[in-house]
């Protein structure tokens, strides 16, 4: 009977949850706008103070300093942004927004597959256009991000989506842009709660686990010159790392697991890879920069992984790598992970405080991640030709107290900034409002 009341109470959130749809997806531009007299963050490190963007059919034509322009805005909405600030839309890499809505209920948790080897599991087709989480994230000025699977050694296919859409279909920006995989960890702990000793140890298993990764690259190589009319997905699904369609994110933290994945991808041709995490990056970051491979660093807001490290280590990591000429973005990954991506501008905002310029800070969530995944024609930066997707600020966007979006487009498209998080502000204002 227990049971039985659990699983009511459950179902009740479930539907509750789902009884409040989130916003309707906004309508395609119906005509030019021009955004006038903000203070324009291009994303590429150039800011115009009194600027002008005029963007058509969801693509900017205009993006210049007013004194030094005349434009017939005539058929033109205006948007008089003096005293503001214009943006290039967030982009969110290595996230599972919308591939889990309530951690408590299963049948919202579709962000892994079961096995250690799944390249041909697709994110995508699991991706709900239509979560409350993902809603959450408009506000803030996250407009894109990489739908990432998590589990085994191989987690399957990402692809890259933007946040106000009916369906994954309407949602897709880049379909199957890369392979996720975890590398094995060169030290582990003891599972305390199972009476193994906590300190850390080497993990014996290490070279086999490495052995294993090869061995699963090599027979797909194999897949693939052979004879394929027998189709196996897993193996073909990793042809895309060979060719360059696709780009390899490995996961991995330690000194020696990065060196051992660099040398790994250049031995079997992989075309692209992706540090993601790198903890201990910039202990390689020479390395890094010989290879020209990025890094999608871990949460800036969060604790030193070990007793000797500096207590400021996560903060100030970007900054180590930046100066070595190593491309970095910022993720969000971890503990509430999804929830926590609402933030990303504020974890760029904190490399500002340990050493970044905020032009640099800003291209960790703008144009570098846009270059990192593949989509920097259209997305990253406010530049003639690209994507209308930007947003307008009070004032700084990487700061949480002047981080207020007053208008945001996504292709051109005017979205709604009312989630079901803003709904809640305004009714308990006004409930302490009253009281005073």
């Amino acid at each position: 009977m227990k049971t039985f009341y659990k699983l009511t109470l459950l179902a009740l959130i479930f539907n509750f949850q789902l009884g409040s749809a989130q916003q309707t997806p906004a309508a395609k531009q119906s005509q030019p706008i021009a955004i006038t007299g903000a203070t324009a963050h291009i994303g590429d490190g150039t800011i115009i103070e009194n600027s002008i963007l005029v963007f058509k059919d969801g693509k900017l034509t205009t993006v210049a300093d007013s004194a030094m322009t005349k434009i017939d805005l005539s058929g033109m909405e205006v948007i008089d942004a003096s005293g503001k600030h214009v943006y290039p839309g967030f982009i969110a890499p290595n996230s599972t927004l919308g591939l889990v809505e309530i951690d408590a209920v299963r049948a919202t948790d579709d962000d892994s597959e079961l096995g250690s080897w799944n390249p041909h599991i697709r994110s995508l087709i699991a991706y709900n256009a239509e979560s409350k989480i993902v809603e959450s994230m408009r506000p803030n000025g996250v407009l894109i991000g990489q739908i990432t699977p998590r589990g085994g050694r191989i987690s399957g296919t990402s692809s890259v989506v933007q946040f106000d859409a009916w369906n994954w279909e309407d949602a897709a920006i880049k379909v199957d842009d890369g392979i996720h995989m975890s590398w094995p960890n060169s030290f582990s702990r003891g599972r305390w709660w199972l009476g193994e000793d906590p300190a850390m140890k080497v993990n014996e298993d290490y070279d086999k686990q490495v052995t294993e990764i090869q061995s699963y690259f090599n027979a797909s190589k194999a897949y693939e010159n052979g004879d394929t009319k027998t189709i196996n997905l897993p193996y073909a699904a990793v042809a895309g790392l060979f060719d360059g369609s696709k780009t390899l994110y490995i996961e991995v933290n330690d000194e020696k697991g990065i060196t051992d994945a660099i040398h790994f991808a250049n031995s079997e041709n992989v075309k692209a890879m992706v540090i993601v995490g790198g903890y201990e990056a910039y202990k390689v970051a020479d390395l890094l920069a010989k290879n020209n491979i990025p890094v999608l660093l871990n949460r800036v807001h969060s604790r030193p992984n070990a007793a000797d490290d500096d207590y400021d280590l996560p903060f100030k990591l970007a900054k180590l790598l930046t100066d070595k000429g190593v491309m970095v973005a910022l993720q969000a990954d971890g503990q509430m992970e999804r929830m926590n991506t609402r933030n990303l501008p504020f974890y760029a905002g904190t490399t500002v405080a340990y050493g970044l310029t905020k032009a640099q800070a800003l291209q960790l969530i703008t144009l570098n991640p846009a270059k990192i995944l593949g989509i920097d024609k259209d997305y990253g930066s406010l530049e003639v030709g690209k994507s209308a997707t930007l947003f307008i600020s009070e004032g700084d966007a990487l700061d949480m107290r002047t981080n207020i979006l007053s208008r945001a487009f996504i292709d051109g498209r005017d979205l709604s900034l009312e989630t079901h998080q803003t709904e809640l502000w305004k009714r308990y204002s006004k409930k302490y409002s009253a009281k005073k």
